[in-house]
């Protein structure tokens, strides 16, 4: 039976049952009080019975601070992510508990960003809360239906083609030239990203132990789609890569992403150069190797794709450069 005492103002309803956790819940009136409690004890004597209390106990800025300190270092991309996720925390969304998290919640979080960032954005965005719902669901005990599968995302946009031109790299690297306020990293780390065609992820998280100078490769571990691969070097990467310092924690590159980003967005801004983002250096440096690398499976096993479909979304050749090898 359910025990229902008054608290103050307030009534509380504590039930025990054998075979079940203890349920406690506070309500403005005794009616309220006793519907709950038969409902609850109805479900118990049926089977049906899921807890909702560390739903209710907890908002989604709870869930997502504990993700932060359980999941977050045990990823290899955790710190960009953690700057992220400390921003959703802001949100008037991160201020409901998991059991008020509605698709109506989470469709008004989503037409609250389209108006400040991009569809691309809020699709990752709610990718990425589903994740975090759906491991608070696994593991914490947190027994809601996840809200953001029945949302409508936005359409997704077209694939990016922006490649950099001669003019805008002669520009940008001029922008990047270390001074007393610029790092010393920006510049040979967008060369390097120009020459190789790594991810920003894969050229910070490089290590020297995994560098061989003389054989012109780069060993990549662990790279986005989990297969490890080996970066063919050329001669002006490791010209850039043998005059860089060394530093103690034996990373090529020991700067944090979101640093390395800010500085690139600044660099952009001061070369006059828009719409350009880091990803795209990436689809210049696959553009220009596959002028060198005619075979598909060579120019694959340089950029790391194991799908040629989506090899093909960084491979943006001119029309003119294909009507000239036509003759």
């Amino acid at each position: 039976m359910a025990a229902i005492h008054r608290r103050k103002d307030k009534w509380q309803v504590r039930i025990r049952r054998k075979g079940f956790p203890v349920e406690v819940k506070t309500f403005n009136t005794r009616a309220d009080a006793e519907q709950w409690a038969r409902s609850v004890e109805t479900e118990m004597d049926r089977g049906s019975f899921v807890s909702r209390s560390e739903a209710e106990a907890n908002t989604l800025e709870d869930i997502i601070e504990h993700y932060i300190t359980d999941v977050c270092p045990t990823r290899r991309s955790g710190a960009d992510e953690i700057s992220r996720l400390r921003a959703t925390c802001r949100t008037r969304l991160a201020k409901l508990s998991m059991a008020a998290l509605t698709p109506k919640a989470v469709a008004a979080y989503r037409d609250e960003r389209l108006k400040k960032v991009k569809p691309a954005t809020v699709i990752r965005e709610l990718a990425y809360l589903s994740a975090i719902i759906n491991h608070a669901r696994r593991e914490w005990d947190i027994n809601i239906a996840n809200p953001v599968t029945l949302v409508r995302k936005p359409p997704s946009p077209q694939g990016r083609d922006r490649v950099l031109t001669t003019d805008e790299e002669t520009l940008l690297l001029a922008a990047m030239i270390p001074t007393e306020r610029r790092s010393i990293w920006l510049l040979p780390a967008t060369i390097l990203s120009l020459e190789t065609a790594m991810r920003r992820g894969e050229l910070i998280e490089l290590r020297w132990s995994n560098v061989n100078l003389e054989a012109q490769t780069a060993y990549l571990p662990i790279t986005k789609n989990g297969t490890a691969r080996t970066v063919p070097l050329s001669k002006k990467a490791v010209s850039i890569l043998a005059d860089l310092p060394r530093s103690i924690d034996g990373t090529v590159i020991p700067v944090k992403g979101n640093t390395l980003h800010a500085a690139f967005r600044k660099a952009c801004k001061r070369a006059g150069i828009t719409d350009f983002h880091w990803h795209d250096l990436r689809h210049t440096a696959i553009t220009r190797l596959a002028q060198k690398l005619p075979n598909l499976i060579e120019l694959a096993a340089v950029s790391g794709h194991r799908n040629l479909g989506m090899l093909k979304r960084y491979y943006h050749p001119s029309a003119a450069d294909l009507a000239r090898k036509l003759g």
